[in-house]
């Protein structure tokens, strides 16, 4: 099909696969930062389950590296979990989490909540244990079969079930999210279940484009009674509901965290980017929500502040990076956000046209002198 296709203008061979794949890749990341220097920031994008998670564990500690579909992805929605913490008055080790998916998006965003629970004070086991997953198979528990090893982590002791109903019904989270890309699957009796026992249901169909996302907003809000707290992938227009009031979807897209973590790691030049600096940077973002965002049902602040948002994270990324010692930049600097936005493009020019200068009118004149 496609590799013979005449418009194809790739090389016209089976992908590569195995040791080759992996000798390409530590011949490339060792070629740019031999080229570039070891402060270069390798971005992974769109790479296969398969190979995402073993590259980023490979990479992580030795260059300056991230994975957005994992770590980008994980931020910006532990950034509306905690959002949504400040409408239900919660911490995050009070709530149980239910993933609709167990791919690298799922991973990323259960890692990183971890990461806030134990930074509450939660023992990791116990994080772990808050954490329940669903896969094309059912719920992940111990004991089922073909399991990887980062779907081993989040798999606990408890019967097999095939449903997320049935598993919405069984476990009673207090949060679930979608990111499977499975058009629906959060059905009007999932979200209702989800209702009857929680007062504020946190319901996030993080799965885009909007064609592929587990609910609608006008369903979250509709079936809820205005009671669900909801964020997706994709945008929503607004809802309202019969009694007046009028929800602004949050969408938690992943260009709200990194260009902010790249400008921020370059400002400081980083040598590694850690957990640590995602979990700063979905704070940040979170903190950045106003009351009047939160009272609209918006978890994140509106896209068209975009700009601003990005500037502020790179400030508490680098004061992140200054303390815990990550950061190359020396002296550090004492303006943070001056030295962030010497380092921004801007597209404003003044004008174009080349200053032109006259001579003073009184030194055109001619002058005459005796010799």
């Amino acid at each position: 099909g496609l590799l013979k296709d005449p418009l194809y203008i790739g090389l016209r061979h089976k992908r590569v696969r195995g040791q080759a794949y992996d000798d390409l890749l530590d011949e490339f990341m060792k070629a740019v930062t031999d080229r570039y220097g070891m402060n270069c920031l390798i971005q992974f994008e769109d790479f296969a389950n398969v190979n995402a998670f073993r590259l980023l564990s490979k990479y992580n500690s030795k260059y300056c590296t991230f994975n957005d579909d994992i770590q980008g992805t994980a931020a910006v929605a532990v950034a509306g979990l905690l959002a949504a913490l400040r409408i239900t008055k919660s911490k995050m080790c009070d709530h149980t989490i239910l993933f609709q998916g167990a791919g690298e998006a799922a991973m990323g965003i259960a890692e990183l909540v971890t990461k806030a629970m134990e930074k509450e004070g939660l023992a990791k086991k116990d994080c772990l244990k808050k954490i329940w997953m669903v896969d094309s198979k059912g719920l992940i528990v111990k004991g089922r079969d073909h399991l990887t090893p980062e779907k081993e982590r989040f798999a606990h002791e408890h019967p097999q079930m095939k449903r997320l109903e049935e598993a919405v019904r069984e476990l009673k989270p207090t949060a679930i999210i979608g990111v499977a890309a499975v058009a629906g699957a959060f059905t009007e009796q999932v979200i209702r279940d989800m209702a009857s026992f929680n007062q504020r249901p946190i319901i996030f169909a993080l799965s885009n484009p909007t064609s592929k996302a587990e609910c609608t907003a006008e369903q979250c809000y509709t079936l809820t009674e205005g009671q669900g707290i909801f964020a997706s992938g994709s945008p929503f227009d607004s809802v309202t509901l019969p009694d007046g009031r009028t929800f602004q979807p949050g969408q938690g897209n992943n260009a709200y965290i990194f260009p902010g973590v790249g400008l921020g790691v370059i400002a400081c030049s980083a040598r590694h980017i850690t957990d640590e600096i995602f979990l700063t940077a979905a704070e940040a973002l979170a903190q950045l929500v106003t009351e009047k965002d939160l009272s609209e049902g918006r978890l994140y602040p509106p896209l068209n502040s975009i700009r601003e948002v990005s500037i502020k994270l790179a400030v508490k990324i680098m004061e992140c990076a200054y303390e815990h010692k990550l950061a190359d930049l020396h002296p550090e600097p004492t303006d943070k956000e001056a030295c962030v936005r010497s380092l921004t493009y801007s597209t404003d020019y003044d004008e174009f046209v080349v200053d032109s200068y006259r001579w003073p009118e009184d030194s055109m004149s001619i002058q005459s002198c005796k010799l």
